[in-house]
């Protein structure tokens, strides 16, 4: 299993295929699609990420050490920022997720073409994966 920078590296090399902006986010709705089906009954308030202006769901289990993450989103862009964040988190041990540096999304230069509250609400869930891997580790 690749560990976080790979991967980081992988979706670098992804976006680096497409030509512009509007093929990136066709890219990442695409990405959101793939996305396992969010169990209905975990579409609740104790499932809620609170901190997105969308509806956004969310859990995460750890089996062997490794963090196994859920979720999904009403809006179809969040949902692929989502499976983006899960593409690189998840199976990862709590070491490997608080040693990935918080700004590997400048490296998709995702910062810069997102609205500041989906940007806002993408940076709340990599902070709310970064908390439970520190009550983990």
């Amino acid at each position: 299993m690749a560990d976080p920078a790979q991967r980081i590296q992988e979706l670098a090399d992804e976006f680096a295929f497409f030509g512009d902006w509007t093929e990136r986010y066709q890219y990442l709705i695409d990405l959101g699609k793939q996305l396992p089906a969010f169990p209905a009954e975990k579409q609740n308030d104790a499932h809620k990420f609170h901190g997105c202006q969308s509806q956004v769901w969310f859990d995460a289990a750890w089996q062997n050490g490794q963090i196994h993450l859920e979720g999904t989103s009403d809006a179809a862009i969040v949902k692929g920022l989502i499976a983006l964040l899960f593409r690189v988190y998840n199976g990862q041990t709590a070491t490997e997720i608080l040693s990935t540096p918080a700004d590997f999304l400048d490296t998709l230069d995702l910062k810069n073409h997102l609205s500041a509250n989906r940007a806002t609400g993408l940076a709340g869930m990599m902070q709310k994966i970064q908390r439970i891997a520190q009550q983990a580790d």
